[in-house]
């Protein structure tokens, strides 16, 4: 018996077993019909308005669906969120704080007897206490670096460089030292103290911020000239973050130069001039990558010098065989730490060689 959909005869004979109709691989579907671009009018249409036979259907629209436009977008958005968010995110960097006016101290220190002095250089360094002092940049030693909680080891190294090297040319720079020069320091400087800096060179004043003594040191070569390149060195350096965009750096050391009278020969006699300078440098994240300092605080005792002669603008040490009133009521010693004078101090006979 055959099944539903077979012919109440049977399958013809000859033809495909199953009742598969050979032609019903061609037959068209209804989407495909729908997607016809010719189609036929109907009997009714084709008399009514004597039409042709089939008409063009409009194109069908192939664009995207309206769920993939939309994901489209998304995709769009979040792109464009994650670029601008890497270019300008949300927390932004604070503001630089424009750098401190620099707060300056220059203390001279008198001798309570004659100036020691000795033809031989070296034996002055040898009975001073600075026998022991390293020469030039390479008795400012760096000490071993550490980061903090906002700085990387190499930043923390950046500042103490930055600091020695500001030591080095403001202290130990024959140039600097003798006046040829303020450049080698002035472009260590942080862009916004410079028009300071420059006026104290301009227009020096003992207001405690216009000093060029605050900012090197610099002898009167009209009266004084180095005997001795070799400038004996020691203190320390150290560094600490003060917030989490600054760090601040300590510099404590004190410089030995050997004097002696300006144009005089080699046997007239030298003596040793002490100075005594501690320094606060300050560095925002600019400075470091510039190589580049805020000066906040300079202290400089320095002697033997004469109260009554100090000078904001030039140091004039008294030399071998000068004398000068003391100038304070107690001694002060430029070698030990955590000692200083007001205005004017007296130089403690220990800091003078034993000759």
């Amino acid at each position: 018996m055959g099944g539903p959909g077979d012919p109440p005869e049977g399958t013809p004979e000859g033809a495909p077993a199953g009742g598969e109709d050979e032609y019903r691989s061609v037959v068209f579907d209804e989407s495909f019909v729908r997607a016809a671009r010719l189609q036929e009018f109907s009997a009714r249409e084709r008399m009514a308005d004597h039409a042709p036979a089939v008409r063009r259907r409009p194109a069908l629209q192939r664009g995207l669906s309206r769920q993939a436009l939309i994901l489209v977008l998304l995709i769009a958005v979040a792109f464009g969120t994650a670029i601008y968010m890497g270019v300008r995110h949300p927390y932004q960097n604070p503001v630089a704080q424009p750098p401190e006016p620099l707060r300056m101290t220059v203390i001279p220190l008198a001798p309570q007897t004659p100036v020691p002095g000795a033809t031989n250089v070296d034996d002055l360094y040898a009975h001073s206490p600075a026998a022991q002092f390293g020469v030039g940049a390479e008795g400012i030693a760096l000490p071993a670096s550490r980061r903090t909680a906002h700085f990387s080891d190499s930043q923390v190294v950046a500042a103490l460089t930055t600091a020695k090297d500001y030591l080095v040319k403001s202290s130990l720079d024959p140039e600097v030292l003798t006046g040829g020069t303020d450049r080698p320091v002035r472009i260590l400087l942080d862009p916004q103290q410079l028009d300071q800096f420059d006026q104290s060179f301009t227009h020096p004043a003992a207001d405690g911020r216009h000093a060029p003594t605050g900012w090197l040191v610099r002898f009167d070569t009209a009266r004084t000239e180095l005997a001795d390149l070799r400038i004996r060195v020691q203190g320390t350096l150290q560094a600490a973050e003060s917030g989490p965009d600054t760090l601040e750096v300590v510099a404590d050391h004190t410089f030995v130069y050997a004097l002696r009278p300006t144009g005089a020969d080699s046997r007239a006699k030298a003596s040793l001039f002490t100075v005594r300078r501690e320094l606060h440098f300050r560095f925002d994240r600019d400075d470091l990558r510039m190589h580049q300092a805020e000066l906040v605080v300079s202290s400089l005792q320095a002697g033997p010098l004469a109260c009554a002669d100090a000078s904001v603008d030039r140091l004039r040490p008294l030399l071998a065989g000068q004398t000068a009133k003391a100038g304070g009521p107690a001694a002060t010693d430029p070698y030990a730490t955590g000692s200083a004078a007001a205005l004017c101090g007296s130089l403690a006979t220990s800091a003078q060689p034993k000759i």
